[in-house]
């Protein structure tokens, strides 16, 4: 959930129907999105007229802009059944009780799907770290992802993550069925035989296991930049309605190694070994060993990796959403490389390499 900050506008207390620059496929819905603007519009002071497009983003959600009290704010479209705007309405106070800074629920209908949130601004993680980075700035960049790192343990440290799902077997299963059955098959049209099947298997079993095993905090399980924001106080936090009860490692490998922007693995390390200090002086239970934790962070990593591979290619074929697969190559070279680099994964490397059309021989076994 990211989104352009567009020019003020005055606050006349209006309510026009929505711009022609938005469109609606379902006319029923605009109308009836028309009658919640109005009265948020008129309880909150808010100019529709100068209501427009911010975002969307790879799920049904769209987001818009409006201003009213000398401030933006931001609306969010997410369409029922979907969409349930439930989850980012308690995780959105969950991540606000522990201090982190997050958007604020102004209005709400959670039945219709339309919340209207306080606005972050623009200044998008991800913006600021390839500029830095296209400049030569590193001192910047460190100081953006240590403000990340920061809020990350203070999300796990003080978030209580009872009531959220559990990431349990079947959902980190669920979520590696997406690489054979939508980037093998359907990508690559590529059908395994009965031995490459079982070595998938085995596979999936070892990463299960390795991410079960670890202590379990709130995962807001998509943390990476650009689901971050530089705000006062920084990061802002954005795209977190997923969120759930799973592996310490699972956000560090998120934000380490991410899907639009990567880093020298010395930096990687550098990082994580700070993420690993902090955690420890907050208490937060990561392994004593920062040699396993390195492990278990790459592990949880490849099935995130596994999974994002997946839901690219879904993106493209089912959702008519193209662009994400412009990176599937960033995924396969993280993927690849810690499935050649551990005893046990070698095989998944052999499954890997083919699709990526490279023919390693250093695979272990």
């Amino acid at each position: 959930m990211n989104y352009p900050r567009g020019p003020s506008a005055a606050t006349a207390l209006t309510t026009p129907p929505t711009p022609a620059s938005i469109t609606w496929h379902d006319a029923t819905r605009r109308d009836a999105f028309e009658r919640w603007l109005a009265g948020a519009a008129a309880r909150r002071s808010l100019d529709s007229r100068t209501l427009r497009s911010a975002s969307s983003d790879a799920s049904f959600r769209r987001y818009f802009r409006i201003e009213g009290q000398g401030a933006s704010f931001i609306v969010m479209d997410a369409p029922p059944p979907q969409e349930d705007v439930r989850a980012f309405v308690a995780v959105a106070a969950l991540l606000q009780s522990a201090g982190l800074h997050a958007p604020q629920v102004l209005e709400q209908d959670v039945a219709q799907g339309f919340l209207l949130l306080t606005d972050l601004g623009s200044r998008l993680y991800l913006d600021e770290l390839n500029a830095a980075v296209a400049r030569g700035d590193g001192r910047h960049v460190d100081a953006l992802m240590r403000a990340a790192i920061a809020a990350l343990v203070q999300w796990q440290s003080r978030a209580d993550a009872s009531g959220l799902p559990p990431y349990d077997d079947a959902l980190l299963r669920r979520e590696l069925s997406l690489f054979p059955d939508w980037c093998v098959a359907r990508q690559y049209g590529v059908t395994w035989s009965d031995t490459q099947q079982q070595h998938w298997q085995a596979a999936c079993d070892l990463l299960v296991r390795s991410a079960l095993a670890q202590p379990a905090v709130a995962v807001h399980r998509d943390y990476m930049p650009r689901n971050l924001m530089v705000a006062e106080p920084n990061p802002g936090i954005l795209d977190f309605q997923d969120a759930v009860r799973g592996p310490i490692s699972y956000d560090v490998a998120s934000l380490l190694r991410d899907a639009f922007i990567s880093w020298d693995e010395e930096q990687e390390i550098d990082w994580a070994v700070r993420y690993w200090e902090a955690a420890r002086k907050a208490g937060l239970p990561v392994d004593g060993d920062f040699g396993e934790f390195w492990r278990q962070l790459e592990w949880m990593g490849l099935q995130r990796h596994l999974k994002v591979l997946g839901i690219f290619c879904r993106l493209k074929h089912r959702d008519g959403k193209p662009k994400y697969s412009e990176d599937l190559p960033r995924f396969f070279t993280y993927a690849h490389k810690v499935a050649t680099r551990y005893n046990g994964l070698g095989p998944l490397a052999r499954l890997l390499e083919p699709l990526m059309g490279t023919e390693r021989v250093d695979a272990f076994y």
